[in-house]
């Protein structure tokens, strides 16, 4: 891809990836739809090629790459035409472990990190409640100081790869009585804690492939040495990554919406219909030239803001516009090409009925596209 955000050696990632995708991916996932999960192995094979540390320490195996690098990770995940699959991975790599990358002291790196870029130690996040998403300062759960430990009580949910994970960042308050965004800490709660239980597996619309739970803390017992960064400022923390956290979301959607209409171009240019094919229909050739322009637009959109994070700029603005723009846009894209696909396209054994299902909680996971346009217009001048 020639493109002035991308040097040689992202360009040899991308390439990497697709391949791993096409010939590794494409052709089982399937059967992870019917699961309900992605395999290990799956996952071990992507942390010995080095997927998932791209932007980690070399000194736990990571590749230090840049901000740019996710974007071609989270982009050519979303071509796999399997939504459950991306999310399993970009959870891992871009949502949840870069709390630990963040905050986490020497002894939690070096007792993690190497785990969770060789794909053995697979993580999750717990910010989420029944009734807070967005909101996170509105969070319940509570953690309450006991000697050297904390007592954790509360509920997560909606957590992806909460059925299967091993290790997950959670959040609660520690501090009452303060201001609600200045007394949540972070914690890092290993799966078999006494106290922590996965409430239940989550059955979903889409991203049927990746396992979302409810997590139960009751009466859950955490060392203090568990908390990630300083304690009373985990608010800060996940703030800061949401940025990450929306970034590749867009970058995931477009992606998606890319292959969308790839398929959808390959299926109308042999599907006859009136005599010729449908792609001899005006109204179908613009209809997808308007989509693949608008689609072109959404990804330097998302380059430009990963360009700019990669630079160290504040570019808070310019990734909720990416993140909302994005999320819209693959659902108009999988509408019209579901639509373009006739019947076909709402049998579940075409890969646009799963995409179409699929791109629906783009819109919605990692900050509604409302939430999204209010972070625009505080930052409009």
């Amino acid at each position: 891809m020639d493109s002035i955000y991308f040097s040689e050696e992202h360009n040899m990632l991308r390439d990497q990836i697709r391949r791993f995708v096409e010939q590794r991916v494409m052709p089982v996932a399937e059967q992870w739809e019917e699961d309900g999960m992605v395999p290990r192995e799956i996952l071990r094979e992507m942390g010995e090629l080095g997927f998932l540390g791209i932007r980690y320490s070399s000194e736990y195996g990571g590749s230090e790459l840049d901000t740019l690098s996710s974007v071609i990770l989270a982009e050519e995940l979303g071509r796999s035409t399997f939504g459950g699959f991306a999310v399993t991975t970009l959870v891992h790599t871009d949502m949840a472990s870069p709390h630990l990358d963040n905050f986490g002291n020497k002894e939690q790196l070096a007792k993690y990190m190497p785990g969770i870029i060789s794909g053995e130690t697979i993580v999750g996040v717990g910010v989420t409640e029944p009734d807070v998403g967005s909101d996170v300062a509105g969070m319940k759960t509570r953690a309450v100081k006991d000697g050297d430990d904390y007592i954790i009580n509360g509920t997560k949910m909606f957590i992806t790869n909460g059925v299967h994970g091993d290790l997950f960042f959670v959040a609660a308050k520690t501090d009452m009585d303060v201001k609600a965004s200045r007394g949540v800490s972070i914690f890092a709660i290993e799966k078999g804690t006494p106290g922590f239980t996965v409430g239940k597996k989550l059955k979903k619309m889409g991203w049927l492939s990746s396992d979302t739970a409810e997590l139960i803390f009751d009466n859950c017992r955490v060392p203090a040495a568990n908390i990630l960064g300083e304690v009373n400022k985990g608010f800060y923390s996940i703030m800061r990554n949401f940025q990450n956290e929306r970034l590749v979301l867009g970058a995931q959607t477009m992606g998606e919406a890319s292959k969308a209409i790839e398929i959808t171009l390959d299926y109308v240019k042999n599907r006859k219909a009136f005599g010729g094919v449908l792609f001899d229909k005006q109204v179908i050739r613009q209809r997808l030239a308007s989509l693949a322009s608008r689609v072109e637009a959404g990804k330097q959109l998302v380059y430009h803001a990963a360009w700019l994070d990669a630079k160290g700029v504040d570019c808070i603005k310019e990734v909720s516009m990416a993140k909302a723009y994005c999320g819209e846009l693959v659902n108009e894209v999988m509408y019209d090409c579901l639509q373009f696909h006739g019947g076909f396209g709402f049998i579940r054994e075409s890969a646009i009925e799963r995409m179409y299902r699929d791109a629906r909680i783009q819109t919605i996971g990692g900050g509604a596209t409302e939430v999204m346009l209010e972070e625009v217009s505080k930052r409009m001048d």
